[in-house]
């Protein structure tokens, strides 16, 4: 993928999202290539998306508020 220097600046976080999913960015400046964006060698590890992340988690007891108030409250006396 190629795109100019101003654009690069405006959308550095998803070029980096690209480039962690194993593509090449080049960077232009007036037509001219002045940087090329790419993977760290070795094995590229794609972590898994946060809603994934987030449904995997199993709550258990009571809630923490719950947990909170009951404690300040036995402190006090």
């Amino acid at each position: 993928m190629k795109i100019n220097a101003k654009e690069a600046r405006n959308k550095l976080s998803s070029l980096l999202n690209q480039i962690e999913e194993g593509k090449e960015v080049i960077i232009l400046r007036r037509g001219k290539e002045v940087a090329r964006l790419v993977p760290p060698k070795g094995e590229v590890r794609v972590l898994p998306k946060l809603k994934d992340f987030r449904s995997s988690i199993r709550l258990s007891g009571k809630p923490l508020s719950t947990v909170v108030i009951r404690k300040r409250r036995e402190e006090r006396y």
